[in-house]
């Protein structure tokens, strides 16, 4: 057990540090926003199982988090769901993915899923269909969001669960944040302030 919870640990915290560029560079956004493909291009399912396109979220600043249930990150639910509900009024919505990428870290289904997030943590921002945010199974919308190519500002693969994307009103990539940034920390309510 202990063996297994130290090699927990060492994946965590390398995981949580790996990363192709600086966690909350801006620098090439401002270059992108002319032309370039956003959030908007893309069709996902809610938790339900409905189709909603991306571009219902126009004209907000939008955070994509990868989300896990049985995660030591879980608790985030709580402050994320605390700066939906402080900025909301203002533009902002955090649109939750459930993913089973890291040590199987979200093994429910969509309804089990939706059911602990909202009796657990009260969550009330949108959730969607479990995804898979990395490897073969790639969801398209997590393939723009992770590489330069796509998105014309960086590249970030998915570390472990609760990475952040940040998405302006036009619905380009800003930044991201890494799985242990909670979204109180000044530079993410910084980076939040400064597009609302």
């Amino acid at each position: 057990m202990m063996a297994r919870n130290l090699l927990l640990g060492v994946l965590t915290f390398i995981g949580c540090g790996m990363r192709n560029s600086p966690e909350g560079d801006t620098t090439n956004y401002a270059a992108n926003k002319t032309g370039a493909k956003t959030i908007y291009d893309f069709k996902v399912k809610d938790i339900a199982g409905n189709d909603v396109s991306l571009a219902d979220f126009k004209g907000k600043v939008v955070m994509i988090v990868n989300v896990a249930s049985k995660c030591g990150l879980t608790p985030q639910y709580e402050t994320l769901e605390a700066a939906y509900k402080k900025y909301q009024d203002k533009g902002f919505v955090i649109l939750g993915f459930p993913a089973n990428n890291f040590l199987s870290q979200e093994p429910g289904t969509n309804e089990e899923i939706s059911g602990f997030c909202k009796r657990n943590y009260g969550v009330t921002f949108p959730m969607f269909s479990k995804i898979d945010v990395k490897g073969k199974d790639q969801a398209p919308l997590y393939k723009f969001l992770t590489d330069k190519k796509e998105n014309g500002v960086i590249d970030a693969d998915v570390s472990w669960n609760f990475q952040k994307f940040l998405i302006d009103r036009e619905g380009h990539v800003v930044t991201y944040f890494k799985p242990g940034t909670e979204v109180t920390e000044p530079a993410v309510v910084k980076a939040i302030e400064g597009l609302l």
